[in-house]
């Protein structure tokens, strides 16, 4: 039984080590991988304040991928600890059994010892003494009896009080491995969800990438239609104009209509995808019905709708300077009309974009009102 017993405690005393390591490993593991989700988390709420547009939220949804990517390692590495752990405890329990079935059959045995002795067991030993030399020895051979026996029940007592402490771990670890197969499993479907998510964005992204290059385009087309436009005007309008030139007013003009200013003279990128669209005036928002005015007198040369950009009108200034009102929701002039400052060339739309040109030139408007 000894043997049998110190064998178990050597097997014991072996494998704890291993173990104890295995699991130190995988709890590093396991810190790590929290650490990782905690700057993933972080970076994931600055993103989410700065996203804007499909753009931001596809960065948003691949943060949120590797997210969900790392927390599916959580719950693994959680597993592999809990199994490593729950191993060493099957182990355990498995060398406490056998140690418990050695105490009891040697405290089996002890009993049918006893049991044979009778129920004054230990007072008929000291009975059988026929002597007082025989005495001592009786005494000291009762005492090691009565040490051993209570000893041998005393094992048994703590090792059974040990396996059952160990069997409730057992349950207890066996219980959290399966909740952690649990979140493995959920955390599989949000990762799986996330990446269709994203596959949606990417398509998305694709299709609102491609409407905004062919608006490019037909914006790039509508500008050079308006500037061959402006460059036949200019052409045949050949004969100076008489009066101040026009350019002697520059920086005090007044605006040809009251609105805000909703879009600046100059080319302009489409800052997510890199698109470029020209611009070659300004646009202003205004109420609808509101007269528009020439800034400067001059005579005008073109007057009508023209394609992309509704009723027109262009004036010639003199100094060879043009302005261009387009986007108007009626005209009140007629081509060869001669304007003076300030009257009116139709009623705006929601929004007028206007012109000027220098030379045929595409000049900044700001820099010309005031």
């Amino acid at each position: 039984m000894r043997r049998g017993w110190w064998a178990v405690a050597a097997l014991v005393a072996l494998v704890a080590p291993a173990a104890a390591m295995a699991q130190d490993v995988r709890g590093q593991e396991l810190a790590a991988i929290r650490g990782e989700i905690a700057r993933l988390r972080a970076r994931l709420s600055s993103v989410a304040d700065e996203s804007r547009g499909l753009t931001g939220e596809l960065e948003h949804t691949e943060l949120s991928l590797e997210l969900q990517a790392k927390r599916l390692e959580e719950a693994q590495a959680a597993r592999r600890l809990s199994d490593a752990r729950l191993d060493q405890l099957v182990d355990v329990v498995a060398g406490l059994e056998v140690q418990l079935e050695d105490h009891r059959q040697a405290l089996q045995r002890r009993l049918m010892d006893l049991y044979r002795l009778g129920r004054q067991g230990y007072v008929r030993l000291l009975l059988s003494v026929r002597t007082r030399r025989q005495l001592l020895p009786a005494i000291r051979a009762l005492r090691y009896l009565a040490r051993r026996d209570g000893t041998l029940l005393a094992r048994f007592l703590d090792t059974r009080a040990e396996l059952a402490f160990e069997r409730q771990e057992l349950v207890e670890r066996q219980r959290l491995r399966e909740l952690w197969l649990d979140q493995e499993q959920k955390r599989h479907g949000e990762l799986a969800r996330v990446q269709r998510r994203q596959a949606l964005l990417l398509d998305q992204l694709q299709r609102q990438r491609g409407d905004l290059n062919a608006r490019a385009v037909r914006l790039a087309d509508k500008e050079r239609k308006l500037s061959n436009l402006m460059d036949f005007l200019a052409g045949r309008a050949r004969t100076p104009l008489s009066g101040k030139p026009m350019h002697d007013f520059r920086g005090v003009l007044d605006w040809p209509v009251r609105g805000d200013l909703a879009q600046r003279f100059g080319d302009r990128q489409e800052p997510r995808y890199g698109t470029r669209v020209p611009h070659n005036g300004i646009a202003l928002s205004t109420a609808a019905g509101v007269p528009v005015r020439a800034i400067y007198p001059g005579k005008v040369v073109f007057a009508a709708p023209f394609e992309g950009y509704g009723p027109t009108v262009v004036v010639h200034h003199s100094g060879r300077v043009f302005t261009l009102y387009a986007g108007l929701a009626r005209l009140t002039v007629r081509q060869d009309d001669i304007l003076q400052l300030g009257q009116t060339v139709g009623s705006a739309a929601a929004r007028l974009y206007f012109e000027i040109r220098e030379e045929n030139r595409p000049v900044d408007p700001l820099d010309w009102l005031r």
